[in-house]
């Protein structure tokens, strides 16, 4: 004849008011830990009290109390930050199912016109570059190939390279300059 299981003991209240007194402290510091802040600490630690009252009958042996305790702690404090992350989701679903839509980060026309105008005055500022200056600039800034890559491309050497490039690039910049000056005083 197989043996029944054991019986779990019976606890009441008091006896449940005098462990909780006795380990909430501990799984309290517990729970900052794990949760990272006092405020979700003190929910979760509340709610795992709740939790373990109701399944109280469980518990097979009162001097496992704070382990079983903690061990309900860090289930609330899991599924607390679980329902955190998915917020964002349910925020989404909640804006889709009420037929609202989401702005999107589409530029306006004037942002558009400014980079198509800012656009045309970089290609003419390159088109402006004498070619010897052009080419390095074209390679290792518009393609961005690396500085060794563009010297064999070009068989020249890694610091002629450089040198075309720094030249290349303040003729550039003074041309952009330039231009931004001109459109800042019409």
């Amino acid at each position: 004849m197989a043996s029944d299981p054991p019986e779990a003991p019976n606890f009441d209240a008091p006896d449940f008011d005098a462990l909780t007194r006795q380990h909430q402290d501990a799984v309290y510091r517990q729970m900052i830990r794990v949760c990272g802040n006092h405020e979700d600490a003190e929910d979760v630690l509340v709610e795992a009290l709740l939790r373990a009252y109701h399944h109280l009958d469980q518990l097979r042996d009162s001097t496992a109390f704070r382990a079983w305790l903690a061990q309900i702690a860090r289930r609330v404090c899991w599924q607390l930050k679980e329902r955190e992350a998915m917020l964002p989701l349910l925020q989404l679903s909640t804006l889709d199912e009420e037929g609202r839509e989401i702005a999107g980060p589409e530029p306006t026309p004037e942002l558009h016109l400014a980079h198509r105008q800012m656009k045309k005055l970089l290609d003419d500022a390159v088109s402006a570059l004498p070619p010897v200056y052009r080419e390095v600039y074209r390679l290792r800034d518009i393609e961005d190939r690396s500085g060794d890559e563009v010297a064999a491309k070009l068989g020249i050497s890694q610091a002629a390279m450089k040198s075309r490039l720094h030249r290349g690039r303040d003729l550039v910049r003074a041309y952009l300059d330039a231009a931004m000056t001109r459109a800042g005083a019409t």
